[in-house]
């Protein structure tokens, strides 16, 4: 679930970093020296694992969302075990004649098929709120990424900030990697909200 979690986030976090451009300033009293410098590309990159690893902000949705999931197969799966337990029983009673008419056992029969389709569907809507939950939490934190990268850039003037993940950077020089700027800046500016607090204390509880 992490893992997956990981990979959804690294999607969001690429679209907000990947070309982080610089605006260019008009001065028509620059030098010589300036325009030569204006015309060299200036580029930094980002360790994705390292950030996903230590933005304090991912961590605390990262367990918001694994608990809500693991919460979610468990509540499924003990109401699948209810329903295989009563289908069970259904057959037992079936195999030793224990139906005294054919309409009790239709109506045991669609008992068990009406249990199967709510659990489908309950299935159906806990599925839709983690993905809605999940949709909410990627744009709030490219959104905070965003909003840090253009603040920071005021002064760094980076043409583009790209991201490292796995090999997709074949060769990238140490001296050009911001993560710890870029980390320390996101945790500094992150205060966790009184929502997340009680949404983790809620998947707590009932993870319980």
């Amino acid at each position: 679930m992490k893992k997956y979690l990981l990979g959804i986030f690294a999607m969001s976090l690429g679209m907000a970093i990947t070309s982080c451009n610089k605006a260019a300033e008009d001065n028509d009293e620059a030098t010589e020296q300036e325009d030569v410098q204006s015309s060299t590309i200036k580029i930094a990159y980002v360790e994705l694992d390292t950030l996903m690893n230590q933005y304090q902000l991912y961590k605390d949705y990262s367990e918001v969302l694994t608990r809500k999931g693991n919460n979610i197969q468990n509540t499924l799966a003990k109401k699948q075990r209810a329903l295989e337990s009563h289908a069970a029983a259904v057959q037992k009673k079936y195999e030793s004649n224990g139906f005294t008419t054919r309409d009790e056992l239709e109506r045991a029969q669609s008992g068990i098929q009406r249990e199967q389709q709510e659990l489908a569907q309950l299935a159906d809507r806990l599925n839709a709120e983690f993905n809605e939950e999940q949709a909410r939490i990627n744009t709030e934190a490219r959104d905070s990424i965003q909003s840090f990268l253009k603040r920071y850039n005021k002064t760094k003037k980076y043409d583009y900030v790209m991201v490292k993940a796995g090999d997709n950077l074949l060769i990238a020089n140490p001296k050009y990697d911001i993560t710890q700027d870029i980390v320390k800046g996101l945790n500094k500016r992150y205060k966790r909200s009184a929502e997340v607090d009680e949404q983790i204390k809620s998947e707590k509880e009932t993870d319980e």
